[in-house]
């Protein structure tokens, strides 16, 4: 989500989602479709911070998992992913906070991994979808990570690192890819909500992987002019692929259209799902083209355009904002509110 200051944090409205648009091509092999949903709610959408994980493990399929970091260490909630080849494994993103601890359960996941395929070890690879700090918190523990079975290099967060990875020639026109063994990331450079903002596409699954620029919430854009040539070339890379889902790395959206959750929320009862479509995408590019270059807030269905920078927030919006984050904090270690609440500064 951020990395602005929370000026450039703050909104009133979040989303938009298309219905499914589904290009007419066959499903890849792995791709779950809805099935992978099935789990029910997280964990840190409503409870008590003394029964919330620091990280809740979902298994999308044998060798893709999903974690979400506990609402009580960061409100932010950030999503990571851990993708297994043969050759190698990629986690992407490493979460928000000091201490985060997700190294200790990213050991403890990989270790379950190889006892149930019979395998004695694996290298990691640590890339990120783009460079703000919700997003790279645990890059420092995890290249600290001596464990026997797991070799961990982290990618440095400079544009030259993230190419030599993805052999991405020139940025953003090219496209890369990741080769992990048995299977392939495509990568696809989306600059304008960060500079080192970052796509990528699971062949094997059919997911999208769209860090912060496009999720259920507010989509922050730095770089107004930047984030719609980056749109449609991510359109024009999905027109004739199988998409299953787009995952980014944040829910701010409730289950109500056009309804977002307060900046800050730590206990999300009644959320939106992860899950967006190329739908959603394709909502996206047309909005942003309906607005003639001239960058403006915009509330869709399940998103809303939140360009950021001098003129998108007042000082009143702001006090608002921190005292409800303060609010939240005093707060988060009472019992747990009845579900549908939502509250609002």
């Amino acid at each position: 989500m951020k990395s602005a200051p929370l000026a450039v944090a703050l909104a009133l409205a979040a989303a938009s989602c298309a219905r499914e648009q589904a290009p007419a091509v066959a499903a890849p092999a792995g791709c779950a479709q809805g099935a992978i949903w099935s789990h029910g709610h997280w964990r840190s959408q409503r409870g008590s911070c003394m029964e919330i994980p620091e990280w809740e493990v979902r298994e999308l399929e044998r060798d893709l998992y999903i974690l979400r970091q506990s609402p009580c260490a960061s409100y932010e909630k950030p999503f990571v992913f851990l993708v297994f080849g043969s050759d190698r494994a990629l986690l992407l993103d490493t979460g928000a906070g000091k201490d985060n601890h997700l190294a200790a359960t990213l050991a403890h996941v990989v270790h379950q991994w190889l006892e149930r395929t019979g395998r004695s070890s694996i290298s990691l690879i640590v890339a990120h979808t783009h460079e703000h700090d919700d997003h790279t918190a645990g890059d420092a523990d995890l290249a600290a990570l001596r464990v026997p079975e797991l070799s961990v290099t982290v990618t440095a967060l400079e544009l030259e690192a993230t190419k030599r990875l993805f052999g991405i020639a020139s940025w953003p026109a090219d496209i890369g890819h990741l080769e992990l063994g048995g299977r392939t990331l495509d990568a696809i450079p989306i600059p304008g909500h960060s500079k080192l903002s970052i796509a990528l596409y699971d062949r094997q699954s059919g997911i999208v992987f769209s860090g912060d620029s496009l999720y259920p919430g507010r989509l922050y854009v730095s770089d107004f002019p930047a984030f719609e040539a980056s749109v449609d070339r991510l359109v024009r890379f999905t027109a004739d692929k199988p998409v299953a889902h787009v995952l980014g790395n944040h829910i701010e959206q409730t289950s109500t259209p056009f309804r977002d959750f307060p900046i800050g929320t730590i206990f999300q009862a009644e959320e939106h799902e992860l899950a967006l479509s190329r739908g959603a995408l394709l909502e996206l590019q047309a909005a942003l083209a309906a607005a003639h270059g001239a960058p403006h807030r915009l509330a869709l269905r399940d998103f809303t355009i939140w360009p950021t920078g001098p003129g998108f927030t007042d000082a009143e919006e702001i006090k608002r904002a921190t005292r409800f984050i303060e609010d939240q904090e005093r707060a988060k270690w009472s019992p747990p509110q009845p579900a549908g609440r939502h509250g609002g500064p």
